[in-house]
C-alpha cells in the first residue's frame, strides 16, 4: 500500500503518515458523496445553517489539537495557528449568517397568468483541493459554503497538510451531516486527476500554484463541462504615495511580506515607494525584519518559523542570487539556514536596487523576501505593479481617500488594499484575475459559483 509521508519542517522528523487511497475506496467515497448530495439537496437552509456552525462549534473545541497539527504539519508558530482556528470560525458563521438571504429566490415582476422566479440549486458533488499555507482557511472558503449552498464535498487536502482535511470531515460528522456528505481522501496527484474527471463530481476547487491550477484546469476541461475554481498565486505589489502614514505602512508592509514566513498567496512580494520616502522606508523595514525571531514554532517567543517544503529555500536562493548577480543588493538576510542547527528556515530578505526585469519582482517567491523599488509618480507606481502575470491583491498607502480610489480603478488585480495589505473579509469576494485565478470564494458572490441557476416558468 502507498503511503503519504509529512516530515516536520522543523524537527525534520516524520510529523503524519497516512495510507493512499486506492481506485476501490476512491469509487465508494465517490458513490457515497453523490448518494448524500441527492439526499441533502432538500435539506432547508436553516437546517444546513444549523449543521455548519455545529461543526465550526466542534473544531473550536478542538483547536488547540488542530493548532498542535497545523504547526507540526507545516511550521506555522503555534500562535498563529490557533488564530487561524479563530479565523477560520469567522469566515465559517460569516458564510452561514448570509446563505439564507443569498441563496432566496428571486421573484420576477408579476405577469398575468404566470409565476417566473429563480432559484439557486446545488452543484452536487464538490472536489475541494486546498493548499497548505493555510490549510484550515483555504479549505473553509470552499468546504463550509459548499454545504450550505446543499453540496457534498470530497476533500483532498494537501499532502503537507492531510490532517486538516480530517479535522473539518470529523466535525461535520460529529455534527451529524449525513454519511459521505463530507469526505477527506488522502491521494495521489494521478488519482486526483481521476477524481476531476469523474462523472460524479460536479464542482472542481483547486489553491495552490499557478503552474497546478493550469494543470487542474486543463485536464478538468478537456474532459468536462463543469466549474473550476482557482485560488493560485500572486506577487502582491504596495505602493506607498508620498503623502503615506510612513510608519503605519512600514509596520503592516513588513508584516504583509514576513508573516507566515511569507507563504501567503497575497503576501506583500514587491514594495514600489516614493522617492521622496525610499531611503527611510528601507531603514525601517531593515529595523522591523531584524527583530524577527526564528525558531522552534512552538516555542511563544517564535514569530518566523520554517519553510515548509522542502525544495522551497533553494527556490527562493536562487531567485536572490540570480538578482544579485544581475545588479541588486541585499540588505538584511539574503541567505537559507538554520536555527541552532534545527529546521529549514530562510532570513527575512530586504533587496534594493532592483528592476522590474528580475525574477524577484516577477515569480512569486513564497518567502519572507521584500524587493523595494523607488517610484517618482502614481503613474509609474500603478504601471509597474501592473506589470506582472499576476493580479491577485494590491495595497496602496496613502492619506488621500480619493487618489486611492482613483489608483485602484487602474489596478488590474481582485482586491486592492488602502492602508492595510495581506488581509481577507469574508463580505467581499475572493478573487484574482491574470493567472492569479478564476471565480470568486466568499460574500454573497462565493455561493454563485456552488450553484446553479433553475429558472421556474409556471402558467397557473
Amino acid at each position: 500500500m502507498l503511503e503519504l509521508v509529512v516530515d516536520n519542517p522543523y524537527t525534520l522528523d516524520v510529523a503524519v503518515r497516512r495510507p493512499l487511497a486506492e481506485s476501490g475506496e476512491v469509487d465508494r467515497a465517490l458513490g457515497a458523496a453523490r448518494a448524500a448530495a441527492r439526499a441533502f439537496a432538500a435539506a432547508a437552509v436553516k437546517d444546513r445553517v444549523a449543521l455548519c456552525l455545529a461543526a465550526v462549534s466542534r473544531m473550536e473545541e478542538r483547536a488547540e489539537a488542530i493548532a498542535a497539527d497545523i504547526t507540526a504539519m507545516m511550521g506555522k508558530p503555534l500562535r498563529q495557528a490557533r488564530g487561524e482556528v479563530g479565523g477560520m470560525a469567522k469566515r465559517a458563521r460569516y458564510m452561514a449568517s448570509i446563505a439564507e438571504a443569498a441563496l432566496v429566490d428571486t421573484a420576477l415582476p408579476p405577469q398575468e397568468g404566470f409565476e417566473r422566479r429563480i432559484t439557486r440549486a446545488p452543484l452536487g458533488v464538490v472536489f475541494n483541493l486546498p493548499a497548505w499555507n493555510y490549510p484550515l482557511l483555504t479549505a473553509v472558503n470552499v468546504v463550509i459554503p459548499a454545504v450550505l449552498a446543499g453540496n457534498a464535498v470530497i476533500l483532498k487536502h494537501s499532502p503537507r497538510s492531510p490532517l486538516c482535511g480530517e479535522h473539518f470531515a470529523d466535525a461535520l460528522r460529529d455534527a451529524g451531516a449525513p454519511a459521505g456528505l463530507v469526505q477527506a481522501l488522502h491521494c495521489d496527484h494521478e488519482m486526483a486527476g481521476k477524481i476531476m474527471v469523474d462523472p460524479r463530481v460536479d464542482h472542481v476547487a483547486f489553491t495552490g500554484s499557478v503552474a497546478g491550477g493550469h494543470k487542474v484546469y486543463a485536464q478538468t476541461a478537456a474532459a468536462r463541462f463543469i466549474d473550476v475554481g482557482l485560488e493560485l498565486g500572486g506577487k502582491d505589489a504596495a505602493y506607498v504615495a508620498a503623502d503615506a502614514d510612513l510608519e503605519k505602512a512600514i509596520e503592516n508592509i513588513v508584516d504583509g511580506a514576513c508573516y507566515n514566513a511569507g507563504q501567503s498567496c497575497c503576501a506583500v512580494e514587491r514594495a514600489y515607494v516614493h522617492r521622496s520616502l525610499y531611503e527611510k522606508f528601507v531603514e525601517g523595514c531593515v529595523a522591523l525584519m531584524k527583530a524577527y525571531r526564528m525558531g522552534d514554532p512552538t516555542a511563544a517567543e517564535t514569530n518566523m518559523g520554517p519553510i515548509a517544503q522542502p525544495h522551497h529555500p533553494a527556490f527562493i536562493q536562487g531567485q536572490i542570487d540570480r538578482a544579485v548577480l544581475a545588479g541588486a543588493r541585499v540588505v538584511l538576510g539574503g541567505k537559507r539556514t538554520q536555527v541552532d542547527g534545527r529546521g529549514r528556515f530562510f532570513e527575512p530578505t530586504v533587496l534594493v536596487d532592483v528592476d522590474q526585469r528580475m525574477d524577484v519582482m516577477r515569480t512569486e517567491t513564497f518567502g519572507p523576501v521584500l524587493p523595494i523599488l523607488p517610484v517618482d509618480s502614481d503613474e509609474q507606481a500603478v504601471a509597474l505593479a501592473n506589470d506582472s502575470d499576476l493580479g491577485l491583491t494590491a495595497s496602496i498607502w496613502t492619506r488621500d481617500r480619493e487618489r486611492a480610489e482613483r489608483l485602484a480603478r487602474q489596478l488590474d488585480v481582485g482586491t486592492v488594499y488602502m492602508n492595510q495589505c495581506d488581509t481577507l473579509d469574508p463580505a467581499l469576494p475572493w478573487t484574482g484575475v491574470k493567472d492569479s485565478g478564476k471565480g470568486s470564494t466568499l460574500s454573497a458572490l462565493g455561493f454563485l459559483h456552488l450553484t446553479r441557476p433553475r429558472a421556474l416558468n409556471f402558467k397557473l
